[in-house]
């Protein structure tokens, strides 16, 4: 039987998005799934508020912090006070198109400079003790996708990564804004399954483009492992069943109505230390898509949490009304 690696499953690093509220609430959701933070500069790292960009609760793990940035020391210095703060792997960003990334010559533009990348890899690695791995793209403008990713894919393994995330996309650094990196270059998870079959011994996860747990399930026959960005972030409860279909766990899934109950301490907690009720619940807007009542779970979370002083009974208020909603619709039907 194949080994079913950490990796099997993951959430995508999303600028904005994937802070530690919302690792709080997907974690309640899937116990198996790798969460990663949002990318991060090592010089945010090191100079700024490291609680504020570094802090998590206790349970987030398994938790991988992507970093960004092109100088050696500055990467090692920021990966170890990750690792400090007790991230399970450091992930390298060399994915991202954005021109603010183009301009300090870090993201995707790395992918042009294997050399570079290999040597921040190196420098991450004698840093710290935990693992060291790489996002990146199939390739960037006009680079050979073939002996271009392979140079750039065997160059950093020798410098010690032993798993890659590739998006398998193309990433064009002018002329496409972030938005359209990532859905206007076409796919080509072909490409990323012989980049497995040639490289056996590296660990390989596929992303871009996958929505659904059934399509993780079909890329996972050729590549150790998928990684799910919005469509995860959305449609959050497709997270539940993560645990059961994809790591052959017991089905302990929560329904909606739990998943809320257990954010209930969460929130409380934080609301205590002054963050603003909206700062949570803007991850929690997905949880009833496609269930009745889920445009009256949105709308209220969206006007009341952002008042001042509301507190947890703004969730619990409209969660109650959802779930009657959702309990007449199927009295209805049946």
């Amino acid at each position: 039987m194949k080994k079913i690696s950490m990796h099997r499953f993951s959430v995508a690093p999303m600028m904005d998005w994937t802070d530690r509220h919302c690792r709080s609430f997907m974690r309640l959701l899937t116990r198996r799934a790798v969460l990663y933070t949002e990318m991060l500069h090592a010089r945010a790292v090191i100079h700024g508020k490291r609680e504020q960009l570094l802090g998590f609760s206790s349970g987030q793990s398994p938790l991988v912090l992507q970093l960004g940035g092109s100088e050696p020391d500055e990467l090692a210095q920021a990966a170890r006070i990750g690792a400090d703060y007790g991230y399970d792997e450091i992930n390298l960003n060399v994915g991202c198109p954005s021109e603010r990334v183009q301009s300090g010559n870090f993201g995707a533009a790395l992918m042009l400079e294997p050399d570079l990348t290999s040597r921040l890899v190196e420098a991450m690695r004698e840093a710290v003790a935990i693992p060291v791995t790489v996002k990146c793209r199939i390739g960037v403008d006009e680079q050979d996708i073939e002996k271009d990713l392979d140079r750039f894919i065997d160059k950093v393994a020798n410098a010690g990564c032993e798993h890659f995330v590739v998006h398998a996309r193309k990433a064009w650094l002018s002329g496409l804004s972030p938005k359209n990196n990532r859905e206007v270059p076409p796919l080509d998870y072909d490409r990323v399954y012989l980049l497995k079959q040639r490289r056996t011994d590296l660990q390989i996860s596929i992303n871009g483009g996958i929505e659904t747990l059934e399509q993780c399930t079909l890329h996972g026959e050729q590549v150790d492992g998928t990684m799910l960005g919005r469509a995860a972030y959305h449609n959050p409860f497709i997270l539940a069943l993560v645990d059961y279909q994809i790591y052959r766990d017991e089905d302990l899934s929560l329904t909606r109505a739990q998943v809320v109950e257990a954010m209930v301490p969460y929130i409380e907690r934080e609301l205590v230390n002054g963050v603003r009720l909206s700062s949570i619940t803007r991850h929690m807007m997905g949880l009833y898509l496609n269930e009745p009542g889920a445009r009256y779970w949105r709308q209220h979370l969206s006007v009341e949490a952002c008042k001042d002083g509301a507190g947890v009974s703004v969730v619990l208020d409209a969660m109650a009304l959802v779930e009657r909603i959702r309990e007449e619709a199927v009295c209805r039907v049946s």
